[in-house]
């Protein structure tokens, strides 16, 4: 359907799951894109957009460094000729009890998860205002809201991107960029390996969902990638300041 024809993109964390699922989503819809991950393994992402016929390219970024971040926004807007939309999926997730947290797992969370949409606005707004219908999509969690135990530095990154999203959309929004946020819930991807562990191993995991989710399953990371879709494209024109929740009905 071409949704994305011409519109330029920048994603972090396309290595695998949910960003790799939506930029190659993005690319099939006829997105430019460029991927910044600290993960080689991004490369491959941008190899099969390439293979399949779309365009795509790969840089090595910090997302929770400003330096690296300028230089990715950068080099993209050269690349493409400007940025059109910033999606933010990079994200980490470690689990355990608020008294056996360490400092460095708390700051893990806040650095990789919420500064790096700070940095991703900070530097990607003189882009954005000369692009077309410019938007910012951060990635959020319905963990943001409520999650289970375990989970404090993680809940509490994806709490302070709900809040950013919507107070970038009311900064921004008279600019003409609109900011808005993905919030998934249980989605089958190994990024939620610590959360699963600490619950006591996959077969508690399924009973929580199927007590849980009235769908009665968890997500594909190629569904959570057409909420993304939509909030990046021209179909979402007036929605802004959005947490676009995609939970199987959980909450």
């Amino acid at each position: 359907m071409n949704r994305m024809e011409g519109r330029r993109v920048v994603i972090t964390g396309a290595a695998a799951n949910i960003g790799a699922a939506t930029a190659e989503l993005l690319a099939r819809e006829g997105a430019h894109v460029v991927i910044g991950d600290i993960d080689p393994n991004a490369e491959a992402t941008a190899v099969r957009i390439r293979q399949n016929g779309g365009r795509a390219d790969f840089r090595a970024t910090d997302v929770s460094d400003g330096a690296s971040m300028s230089q990715l926004l950068r080099s993209a807007a050269e690349w493409m000729g400007g940025i059109d939309v910033i999606i933010n999926n990079a994200g980490v997730q470690r689990s355990s009890p608020i008294t056996e947290m360490s400092e460095s797992d708390w700051d893990l969370h806040m650095s990789i998860n919420a500064r790096s949409c700070f940095l991703a606005a900070k530097h990607g707004v003189p882009y954005l205002v000369q692009g077309s219908s410019p938007a910012i999509v951060n990635m959020a969690s319905v963990g943001g809201f409520k999650a289970p135990a375990g989970l404090a530095g993680y809940s509490a990154s994806k709490g302070a991107i709900i809040a950013f999203t919507r107070t970038l959309a009311a900064e921004l929004g008279p600019r003409g960029i609109r900011v808005n946020c993905v919030a998934p819930g249980w989605v089958d991807t190994p990024f939620n390996d610590p959360i699963v562990s600490h619950m006591g191993g996959r077969e508690a995991q399924d009973a929580a969902v199927r007590a849980g989710v009235p769908l009665g399953r968890q997500g594909r990371s190629e569904e959570i990638a057409e909420a993304f879709l939509y909030l990046a494209s021209p179909a979402s024109s007036f929605v802004t300041g959005h947490a676009l929740v995609v939970d199987g009905g959980a909450s």
